[in-house]
């Protein structure tokens, strides 16, 4: 059986604006909705553990993005006043299908899988030419301009999927930018629309003065 015939058909869905998954990596979340401790507990039960990240695209959340990303519960530990704190380690993109009526307190829907066979792999993918240097510098610009206080160390020693999806993960920018970063079909077209955005943010957005 191959590793795409594993994957259900349906899952929960956990819509968060700003936060994505991207393959081959971790997001850590913290539970507290009753709807969503639901949701955790009902996912511990199942074979795969998994849970569709996706965001909305309707300020309150009716609407939802296509495309989501799927992760599977690998940690998650009790904390104070009913919260969990859950790490979800991603498993395959996923485009939206039908969202089921049902008793759930949460939404759960169809999911198809195909076109997204490459996140299966345990091998990361590469960039033939990949400049870290000029990506770090242009990080550090846009890191000074709005004020972002982090260590960037790691960076400089992780593979270059690593980077360009943690950046695109981590890093401040809209709903609607997130939400190509996570669509862009290769790494090496993230990595190209990931060094777009942060020179539009350097050069003001619509202003076509470049800050420095």
């Amino acid at each position: 059986m191959s590793r795409a015939a594993e994957l259900p058909d349906g899952i929960p869905l956990f819509p968060l604006s700003g936060a994505i998954l991207l393959p081959r990596t971790r997001l850590p979340l913290q539970i507290f909705e009753p709807r969503y401790l639901q949701m955790v507990e009902d996912v511990l039960k199942t074979p795969s553990r998994l849970i569709g990240m996706i965001q909305p695209v309707h300020p309150e959340g009716q609407r939802l993005a296509q495309i989501g990303c799927a992760g599977r519960i690998v940690a998650f530990s009790e904390l104070d006043d009913n919260r969990l704190m859950i790490s979800l380690k991603a498993r395959s993109r996923f485009r939206l299908g039908r969202i089921e009526d049902g008793f759930r307190p949460y939404r759960y829907a169809k999911v198809r899988w195909t076109g997204f066979e490459r996140d299966l792999s345990s091998r990361p993918e590469t960039v033939e030419g990949f400049d870290r240097d000029a990506l770090m510098a242009r990080l550090a610009r846009f890191a000074r301009q709005r004020g972002l206080v982090s260590d960037w160390s790691s960076a400089e020693s992780a593979d270059e999927e690593a980077l360009v999806n943690s950046l695109s993960m981590l890093l401040p920018f809209s709903t609607e930018e997130k939400q190509a970063l996570l669509e862009s079909p290769s790494l090496a077209d993230r990595r190209e629309l990931l060094d777009g955005l942060l020179e539009y943010a350097l050069r003001g957005g619509d202003d076509e003065e470049i800050i420095q």
